[in-house]
């Protein structure tokens, strides 16, 4: 695309990375999610260019590399960095996404969109599942094999759309592998920075990555994703939980309702 260079199209990607990643600290996810869509609508919306979905894609992989690492920084000392899931779940992810930012370049923009849209829907109906309460004091066990498959399949499909799978890992974390809230919240985002690595490689290697607007969602993200950490950690986790699984929903509605 030609990029409009003005006063608007700044703060317009600055607004957009800014949200997408106080809510990615806060949530513990990426905030591609949330920014996939708001990248392909909100632009066009004043004016701009539309972003294909290639470009998306790329940008958000980049972005969200940085975002993640910021949120992570901000629970360095919080004590609830799970340094086993991190390096089982992060290896297998990292060697997913790898391969799928990578081949994302062969599939059309109709597919990248499709599968951004079956990912949505499958994180929503995750999170909306009923939980069984877990003892936020109690120690973690989890199946070490389960966790690293699952990890790596996230890894493949989030790596198409440039996401770096934490709208996936969350409900993962918390349903599945019956990890306490707080711990999936700042465990997620360490894997998510993991999975991101892959995912910029392989779209940068691709050349599907604009640097200009990437660079000002990158300011954005180290701006806001600290401060959503902060917010989230204290924060109800019922809430925290209500709040992700609407904001999926809300999205998985919207790229469906738009594909078909």
């Amino acid at each position: 695309m030609e990029l409009d260079v003005t006063f608007t199209y700044i703060t317009v990607i600055f607004a957009i990375g800014f949200i997408g990643s106080f809510i990615s600290g806060m949530l513990g996810v990426g905030g591609s999610i949330i920014k996939y869509p708001m990248l392909l609508y909100i632009p066009t919306m004043f004016g701009l260019t539309a972003f294909t979905a290639h470009e998306v894609s790329g940008i958000s992989a980049v972005q969200v590399l940085f975002a993640s690492l910021a949120g992570v920084w901000a629970y360095r000392k919080s004590g609830l960095l799970h340094k086993s899931l991190i390096v089982y779940m992060g290896s297998a992810i990292l060697v997913g996404s790898l391969i799928g930012s990578y081949g994302s370049s062969l599939l059309s923009e109709q597919v990248v969109n499709v599968v951004y849209g079956v990912l949505a829907v499958i994180a929503a109906v995750m999170m909306f599942m009923p939980k069984k309460h877990v003892d936020e004091a109690a120690a973690i066990t989890f199946h070490k094999p389960l966790a690293a498959t699952l990890a790596f399949i996230v890894g493949v499909a989030s790596g198409i759309v440039g996401a770096a799978g934490g709208f996936l890992l969350v409900p993962i974390l918390l349903t599945v592998l019956r990890v306490p809230t707080r711990v999936t919240i700042a465990t997620s985002l360490a894997i998510t920075f993991i999975s991101s690595i892959g995912g910029s490689v392989g779209k940068i290697v691709t050349g599907q990555v604009e640097y200009f607007p990437a660079i000002i969602m990158i300011i954005a993200s180290i701006i806001a994703a600290p401060l959503g950490a902060k917010l989230g950690q204290k924060m109800n986790v019922n809430v925290l939980q209500w709040l992700l699984a609407v904001m999926i929903a809300a999205t998985a509605v919207k790229i469906w309702v738009d594909l078909l």
